[in-house]
């Protein structure tokens, strides 16, 4: 048995699954292949590039099949590319294959399945669906022309040849549709109508409903004949998926404080460090985005420029809000809402599509506290 095939089968072996079909799919797809010549790691400040021909060829077979997410793309820029430390936003990686795992087994596929999935990336989650469903059964459809290109090579070299696509996948793949089941390895802000339409009653959506606040929760949608879907409570674990393109913040001009409107808070500004808390915020302010965290907070509204911050005060905080929405009051109410429930984790959340097209998280049942989604 070579090194590859050992560190496989012990990445596989680590991660445990309700259904083994997975496991052993895992063990016959080999990452390095996916994860290409380079790779970048984080220093603080800067994406440093690694590429596979400087490296030890065991130590690089060992970094590669650690259970940890490398990022392959920086800006467009990808590693290979990259000649020297670079700066921006991730906008590729190969996810950690727990992490890839556990959403296709919370997904519950089975034989014979029909899968559409939103977001090829490297291409190492296709070849795992492709090992566990068959070639004819699953689609993938990749944003980012390069990238799908990439992946498409990586996919035919391991021998699968599944339905590739390029294009938007938030309008999913109609040719393909009926699908008994779509899952999306980036997070969206909301649930896109087109996935609804393309899969059949009863049929399966699993996502990681994210936006511009870091948190993201991922949940499992079973949709209905009607437009309807009902969601199981999301997942416990803290989910992380880049955003989908069409679905990142806009530019935003250098931000300056304004004093605007002040007074003491009524919740302590670190609840935005936990998970949970930023979750809820992201719900209650789904067009802001968090700049700090910690005993100060800075929230900024991309759409309309309303901002909020926070500075100690005594042994209290103090709040400024500036604009036409009271930032903090709408995190300050849902993080009161939450504390009163007994601070729960995210597996007390759950989610509602409804037949007018409202999408809507609920906290405890759908009839207790709801927000709703930015659709």
């Amino acid at each position: 048995m070579t090194d590859s095939d050992d560190l496989r089968r012990r990445l596989a072996a680590a991660v445990p699954v309700d259904d083994p079909a997975w496991r052993t799919a895992r063990e016959t797809v080999p990452r390095e292949l996916f994860v290409g010549d380079g790779l970048f790691r984080f220093d603080g400040r800067h994406w440093m590039p690694l590429h596979r021909d400087r490296t030890d060829p065991a130590e690089w077979l060992r970094l590669v099949h650690r259970d940890t997410t490398w990022v392959t793309q920086v800006d467009g820029i990808t590693a290979t590319d990259a000649t020297g430390p670079v700066t921006g936003r991730p906008t590729s990686s190969s996810t950690l294959p727990s992490l890839i795992v556990r959403m296709l087994d919370l997904a519950h596929l089975g034989d014979g399945d029909k899968v559409l999935e939103i977001g090829t990336g490297t291409g190492y989650s296709t070849a795992i669906l492709c090992a566990r469903l068959g070639d004819e059964n699953v689609y993938s459809i990749e944003y980012d022309p390069h990238l799908a290109a990439a992946a498409a090579e990586r996919i035919h070299s391991a021998g699968h040849h599944p339905t590739l696509l390029t294009g938007d996948g938030l309008a999913g793949y109609q040719g393909g549709a009926e699908y008994d089941h779509i899952v999306a390895t980036c997070a969206v802000r909301h649930i896109p109508p087109a996935w609804l339409h393309q899969v059949r009653d009863g049929g399966t959506i699993t996502a990681a409903v994210g936006g511009w606040l870091p948190a993201s929760g991922l949940v499992r949608l079973t949709v209905h004949d009607d437009g309807t879907a009902t969601g199981r409570r999301f997942h416990a674990d803290q989910i992380s998926y880049m955003l989908a393109r069409p679905h990142e913040r806009p530019p935003r001009p250098t931000f300056r404080k304004n004093p605007g409107r002040t007074r003491s808070t009524r919740v302590r500004p670190a609840l935005l460090e936990d998970w949970t808390g930023q979750f809820l915020a992201q719900l209650a302010a789904p067009s802001a985005e968090l700049m700090t965290t910690g005993e100060d907070v800075i929230l900024v509204d991309v759409a309309t420029g309303s901002q909020a911050w926070t500075e100690p005060a005594g042994e209290g905080w103090t709040v400024h809000q500036h604009g036409p929405l009271q930032l903090w009051d709408q995190v300050e109410g849902a993080l009161t809402t939450w504390r009163s429930a007994g601070s729960p984790t995210l597996s007390d959340f759950g989610m509602t599509v409804e037949e007018n097209g409202t999408q809507r998280v609920w906290l405890g049942s759908p009839e207790g506290p709801s927000w709703s989604l930015p659709v």
